[in-house]
């Protein structure tokens, strides 16, 4: 789910920059998009509906259906009024609230609006971009339903946004690695080094300019590679003795993987000596076949400055690597803090709420009441998705402290933290025999039958009180650890797809986030064991855990 950004004074620059990092403003709108519009003006059974978006003086239908839509003065939008609070705005008919009903929208200068509902669009940095907006010339009144479906679309255009923004970047970025290729191939014709490459059988498939200088080519790309590279001749240090083919840098390279640093003299094509270190490696693929060689000579006897030049490029290129790997942490450390620091604002929010109905719950009408209500239970669903995610992240990624675990004991002290909950569910918990030891992380272990026996609580069925049993059963490879319960059950059907990421069996019954057996999954997966799912004898459901190296 996603935050709103926090308003501070420069929030709303921040906002206006987000909004043109997508480059939509006055930009045609996609198929995809206006898709989306016309399938939101079906859900609201409306004629009409638009995609705004508000930049700093307009509002922008982007796209529209019922009507040609175009810009408009943002101080005459409706969508602008409450679009940066993060809600709907549900008005069935807009004369009667006061601060929309003088707008020209409702009273007849621009159109005679009754109905209208908005959907806001926010980014995934939590800004508001603009809404998606039905509306019609007649009173109405949208259900639950389709006040959610509304938001769902506005999360699928944002979406939409955002994969076409991605695909911009991918766009610059494959041009850019174009451009590389491009300034590799260059760099190397500019560079005084001479390179050269061959294949793995030595066939020479690379010289760059200053090869075909000393071969005294020039610029001449036609004449075949050998020919050129048999216009020079490499001589042994002392200037003298030819070298064999085999000692050639780049059959050594091919023959030994490497030459460091190598002191060769050169003669070359007009039968000048230029004294010449050579570095030469062999190429070889992750799967460890060498497909090649390449060489570089430094003519270290009139510029040895060359090789200061390249000592200077790799100190900048090993700062350039530092810096990233800072950078790196740096964001790590922000993204933890970040998820930790989300569950802040709704604590706060949720106490805000709580103090706001102890002081003035008495002087609110049955409405107010029910939306007070209704925001308090809409806040604690977003703290258990946020506690969720975190336990989510930390099964993933905390690091398994592997000790001897008594199973017997984890399931005490849940039994112990779940007590409240199981009374109040009038639920039977029972632990079948003597549970094994099993070598793991304590913690990790007790989230995962936290959340096993609290499942089992929480998806009880409304025809029977909730009874569980918690046993073992000797396996091949070891033991398997069991939960069962006489609950609602997971039809066939669903059983290969409940351990998703998000899966849920009812989502409208709004019981969990679909986190709980993903997170459950995680921590055997983590210890080296598996999960599996069937039907309880009693018509609930059984999770098992196949967990290695244990005994019954």
């Amino acid at each position: 789910m996603l935050t709103l950004a926090i308003e501070r004074p420069d929030a709303e620059f921040q906002r206006l920059a987000a909004l043109h990092e997508y480059q939509l403003l006055d930009a045609p709108a996609d198929d995809e998009l206006t898709a989306v519009v016309r399938v939101a003006a079906m859900v609201a059974d409306v004629p009409t509906a638009t995609l705004n978006l508000i930049d700093e003086n307009r509002q922008c239908q982007l796209t529209t259906v019922g009507f040609p839509g175009g810009d408009s003065d943002r101080g005459d939008s409706m969508c602008d009024i409450a679009f940066r609070d993060g809600r709907v705005v549900h008005l069935p008919d807009a004369r009667l609230n006061p601060v929309y009903a003088s707008t020209p929208w409702v009273d007849g200068r621009m159109a005679n609006v009754r109905f209208y509902a908005s959907a806001p669009l926010i980014s995934p940095a939590g800004y508001a971009l603009g809404t998606l907006c039905v509306f019609d010339e007649v009173s109405k009144a949208l259900s639950r339903r389709q006040i959610a479906r509304l938001e769902d679309l506005a999360e699928i255009i944002v979406g939409l946004f955002e994969r076409r923004r991605q695909a911009r970047i991918s766009a610059e970025l494959a041009l850019e690695t174009e451009r590389s290729h491009k300034f590799i191939e260059t760099l190397l014709d500019t560079v005084d080094v001479g390179i050269a490459a061959a294949d793995a059988d030595g066939r020479l498939t690379v010289l760059n300019r200053a090869v075909r200088r000393w071969a005294g080519a020039g610029e001449d790309l036609t004449t075949p590679l050998e020919i050129l590279a048999n216009r020079c001749e490499l001589l042994e240090a002392d200037g003298l003795t030819p070298l064999s083919p085999d000692e050639t840098p780049l059959y050594r390279a091919l023959r030994d993987h490497l030459v460091d640093d190598v002191e060769f003299v050169l003669r070359t094509a007009d039968d000048s000596r230029l004294t010449v270190t050579a570095n030469s490696r062999s190429m070889v693929t992750d799967d460890g076949e060498r497909v090649g060689a390449v060489v570089a000579f430094t003519d270290v006897t009139r510029d040895r400055e060359h090789r200061q030049t390249i000592e200077r490029a790799h100190a900048e290129l090993r700062l350039a690597v530092s810096d990233l790997e800072r950078s790196n942490d740096e964001l790590e450390g922000f993204a933890a803090a970040v998820s930790h620091d989300l569950v802040r604002p709704l604590a706060s929010a949720s106490g805000f709420l709580e103090m706001f109905g102890q002081v003035y719950g008495d002087q609110l009408d049955e409405r107010g009441a029910k939306w007070v209500s209704g925001a308090g239970r809409a806040l604690e669903r977003m703290q258990q998705l946020v506690r969720a995610l975190l336990d989510y992240a930390r099964a993933g990624h905390a690091p398994i402290r592997a000790v001897p675990v008594d199973l017997n004991e984890v399931v005490a002290q849940v039994l112990a933290d779940l007590r409240d909950h199981a009374e109040s569910a009038g639920a039977a918990i029972t632990v079948g025999g003597s549970l094994p030891s099993v070598e793991g992380d304590p913690t990790l272990l007790r989230q995962l039958l936290q959340n096993l026996i609290d499942n089992a609580i929480k998806y009880r069925h409304p025809d029977r009180a909730p009874a569980i049993e918690v046993g073992c059963v000797p396996d091949p490879a070891g033991c398997v650890v069991s939960v069962a319960d006489n609950g609602l059950g997971i039809p066939p059907e669903q059983r290969d797809r409940v351990f998703d990421m998000f899966a849920q069996v009812d989502p409208e019954s709004r019981k969990g986030h679909g986190i709980g057996l993903s997170t459950c999954m995680r921590i055997v997966e983590r210890h080296g064991g598996r999960i599996t799912v069937d039907e309880s004898p009693a018509g609930g459901t059984v999770i098992r855990l196949h967990l290695p190296g244990t005994s019954c």
